[in-house]
């Protein structure tokens, strides 16, 4: 499967060292670093996807 991947519209150009882009996997999310794209992915189902976003609006919200 051809993985199509999405640099978050959060990142802030090539000086932004917190860049990511996410991918639908075949099961799941992909979550890797756009400045690296061949280094690796973090594989993520659907509930733990939601589950991460979630934790991270709350930490931001606050």
């Amino acid at each position: 499967m051809s993985v199509r991947w999405h640099k978050s519209s959060h990142s802030g150009g090539v000086d932004d060292k917190a860049c990511v882009e996410l991918g639908r996997l075949s099961v799941g999310v992909g979550v890797r670093d756009s400045k690296d794209p061949e280094g690796g992915q973090l594989s993520l189902t659907a509930g733990e996807f939601a589950s991460l976003v979630r934790k991270i609006k709350g930490r931001v919200e606050r």
